[in-house]
């Protein structure tokens, strides 16, 4: 049943984005996706989606599907720009300018599965000046050239005109990784990543070294190899506040210990610690920032704090570290780096994952009274799925399974946890233990990490558990089990919350540095310390870099 609606959806969705009728084609020897698109007029996006399954590397004698025609999309005509608006959907766009999404995409080669508030998007000029609403704002680019063509890809040739081989930022492919999910990932187009990699012409393999994009020129290092940082943290002491000081001697604490790690290994740095006191006489401690000699800011922890160092050094650039702070006002600064996941990142994955599993379910979603997360959940949902019962509860006692009227048999339902809180997420797990004794087929998804899912991993693998775990320790891991040995030995304990946060917010930060003080060529690495992964993204186009990184758990039956 479920192989019967997906394939019905896909029909319907090639049906009415203005795909050509599909042929099938068997691979020849030194056959690419790159060569197999231009050959029949598609884009590589298209051929991905006709062949979801497909990797990278195509194997001679493999049978593939291709367009005749290719997709209805306009190649030569007069385009116009508009900005995205806050709500405004893909789907909503094409529904009132009377385009498809093939066409949308075509015009948009970067365009990735949402929209950002304030991403520009081309559409074609006669359709924008026909059914734009009064809502509808312009993009006011004087210099954007008036038509878009869609670029020809060679197998064997590039043209590498204007590409220099210096400063650019890299990325190290993993396994799974597919051409069509960097360029998403990044943000760039099939041509430029190919004129910056030309090896790819051989394919995607793991471990190779990507070029993405240009290093972002707007930060220079000041003069000399010393690495200066200003490490600003809320103690309090010159405005006798003592309400955050705890919370920043913690930090401070693991902060030092990976200062003194990297000292080791040879990186020359100098550390100012600067008391940002609290919000109101935040002022005060600007003045101790010496912009003619600073090279990296962390903290403060306040998003008005954050704001306030953004504007102190706009225009010396120098790179800031929110260490807490994240919010879409922030997302716009091209020298902030935001280290705190948003939790809508976390809802997104949870989003796909019940996806994955979804077959006719009742969803239930616990969470509290007040809070927009669980909404945004129901919302994903019913995009995502094809009309779900979704029923928000705010406590787990009010998840019930269902009971067949024929066969008396409990049916199996999804239970969805969007609360952070320690007391919802043990009854939460409870009550799913309490189900999958009697119901077969439970499945459960927890947006956050509660301490009694590794007290009951049997137990909760009959209800298929899957959470993300972010800041916990994995205390099996060498490197942790370093860390961990380090910090008991300089502090006769194991860390706390704050004290892990400062470790490997200060680690990450310092290993991301080279000599050159170029911290932002290095921030396509994906890196896992103590207990907090850091992948950062830009969420607009030379916006801030924003930790979109997490650890997924399964607990298997």
């Amino acid at each position: 049943m479920i192989k019967k609606i997906f394939l019905t959806s896909m029909l319907l969705l090639c049906a009415g984005s203005g795909f050509a009728q599909n042929q099938t084609h068997t691979v020849a020897k030194g056959e690419t996706v790159y060569s197999l698109a231009r050959k029949y007029g598609m884009s590589v996006n298209d051929f991905y989606r006709l062949n979801p399954s497909v990797k990278d590397q195509l194997a001679i004698g493999q049978k593939v599907k291709v367009m005749k025609g290719g997709a209805a999309v306009p190649k030569n005509d007069a385009v116009g720009y508009i900005e995205v608006q806050p709500k405004q959907t893909i789907y909503g766009i094409t529904r009132q300018y009377h385009i498809t999404e093939a066409q949308l995409r075509a015009l948009n080669p970067d365009l990735g599965h949402s929209l950002q508030t304030g991403e520009r998007l081309a559409l074609p000029a006669a359709n924008l000046q026909k059914y734009a609403d009064k809502s509808t704002v312009p993009y006011s680019a004087p210099s954007e050239p008036a038509k878009v063509a869609v670029p020809a890809v060679s197998s064997n040739t590039y043209n590498t005109s204007g590409i220099s081989s210096d400063n650019f930022v890299t990325y190290t492919v993993q396994k799974g990784d597919t051409t069509f999910g960097i360029i998403n990932k990044f943000g760039i187009s099939l041509e430029e990543l190919i004129q910056l990699n030309p090896d790819l012409s051989r394919g995607l393999q793991p471990g190779m070294v990507l070029k993405v994009k240009k290093a972002d020129k707007a930060y220079v290092k000041k003069a000399g190899d010393v690495l200066n940082v200003v490490l600003m943290l809320p103690f309090g002491y010159d405005s006798n506040d003592s309400k955050y000081r705890a919370m920043s001697l913690d930090f401070l604490a693991g902060a030092k210990l990976a200062i003194e790690r990297n000292a080791k290994k040879g990186q020359k740095l100098d550390i100012k610690v600067v008391d940002a006191g609290n919000e109101a006489s935040f002022k005060n401690s600007l003045t101790q920032i010496n912009k003619d000699n600073t090279d990296l800011i962390i903290g403060p922890f306040f998003k008005s704090s954050v704001l306030e160092v953004l504007d102190y050094v706009k225009d010396s650039k120098i790179p800031v570290v929110a260490p807490f702070a994240n919010s879409d006002d922030l997302y716009g600064f091209s020298n902030l780096i935001i280290v705190e996941t948003n939790e809508q990142t976390y809802a997104d994955r949870i989003i796909q994952e019940v996806k994955s599993v979804y077959s006719d379910q009742k969803i239930y979603i616990v969470g509290e009274k007040g809070k927009n997360l669980p909404g945004y959940l129901a919302g994903g949902l019913q995009k995502a799925l094809r009309n779900p019962n979704v029923v928000v509860v705010n406590s787990a006692a009010e998840i019930q399974a269902d009971t067949n009227m024929m066969t008396g048999q409990k049916i199996p339902v999804i239970a969805i946890l969007a609360s952070d809180q320690d007391a919802t997420g043990q009854k939460f797990g409870e009550k799913m233990i309490d189900l999958s004794q009697g119901t077969a087929g439970m499945k459960a998804f927890s947006m956050y990490y509660v301490p009694m899912f590794e007290k009951y991993v049997d137990e909760l693998s009959q209800a298929s558990l899957v959470y993300i775990m972010d800041r916990k320790i994995n205390t099996d891991g060498t490197f942790e089990k370093e860390i961990l040995a380090e910090f008991n030995q300089k502090y006769c304990k194991s860390p706390g919350k704050y004290q892990v946060v400062g470790f490997d917010v200060m680690n990450d930060m310092l290993m991301r540095e080279n000599n050159r003080g170029e911290i932002f060529s290095q921030m396509g690495r994906s890196q896992t310390q103590l207990a907090t992964k850091f992948e950062f993204e830009r969420i607009q186009r030379n916006g801030a870099y924003v930790n979109t990184g997490y650890r997924v758990v399964r607990l298997v039956p």
